[in-house]
Formats: C-alpha cells, sequence, structure tokens
C-alpha cells in the first residue's frame, strides 16, 4: 500500500524550513460493506487500521470516513465509527491522489 504522503508536496519556506504542504481528505462514500464499530475502551486510530487493513498508516481513511478532524489519533469509549472496507482503500487512495 502506498503511503500517506509519498506524493504530497515538500514546501521549503523563507527561513529554509521544510514542511509537507497540505491536502483536504474527501470523506469516503458510504457502502453497503462499511462496517460500524463501537469503541469500548480508549483505542487509537492507527491501532485499528493496522487490524482491520494491515497498514497502521492508513489510520486517516477512518478518521475521513468519520469526520474527525486533526487533533489526536485516539478515540474515545462509546464512540460508533464506519469502518470502509478494505477493498475500498485503493479506490479511496487513489481519489486522493487525484485531488492533489
Amino acid at each position: 500500500m502506498p503511503r500517506r504522503y509519498n506524493n504530497t508536496a515538500v514546501i521549503t519556506d523563507k527561513n529554509r524550513q521544510r514542511r509537507y504542504g497540505s491536502w483536504i481528505i474527501s470523506i469516503p462514500a458510504a457502502t453497503t460493506d462499511d462496517i460500524y464499530i463501537q469503541v469500548t475502551s480508549a483505542d487509537r486510530l492507527d491501532i485499528l487500521a493496522a487490524k482491520l487493513y494491515g497498514n497502521q498508516s492508513l489510520w486517516y481513511i477512518i478518521a475521513a470516513a468519520n469526520a474527525l478532524g486533526k487533533g489526536s489519533l485516539v478515540v474515545n469509549p462509546g464512540t460508533v465509527l464506519r469502518i470502509p472496507p478494505s477493498t475500498q482503500t485503493n479506490n479511496f487512495i487513489n481519489a486522493l491522489n487525484e485531488q492533489r
């Protein structure tokens, strides 16, 4: 699977500090194959992505599907998460690459 930042522009600011450019992630379309889980104890998006997709770097797909913005990878207990099926991850990544 491709890494999230492979195609992200690297920007050098006026102080010669390098950083990644930003890009907007659209919400993956809901399908009948989506899985819904209720978090019962504090969990992390990267750990869920590793369990469900076999790749912890795909945490941002779960975050986008649930409109979780910037902040922590930690998900509070009681939160219901929509998990797009692993068969859809390549389609989502390809769509992101087209947006850039």
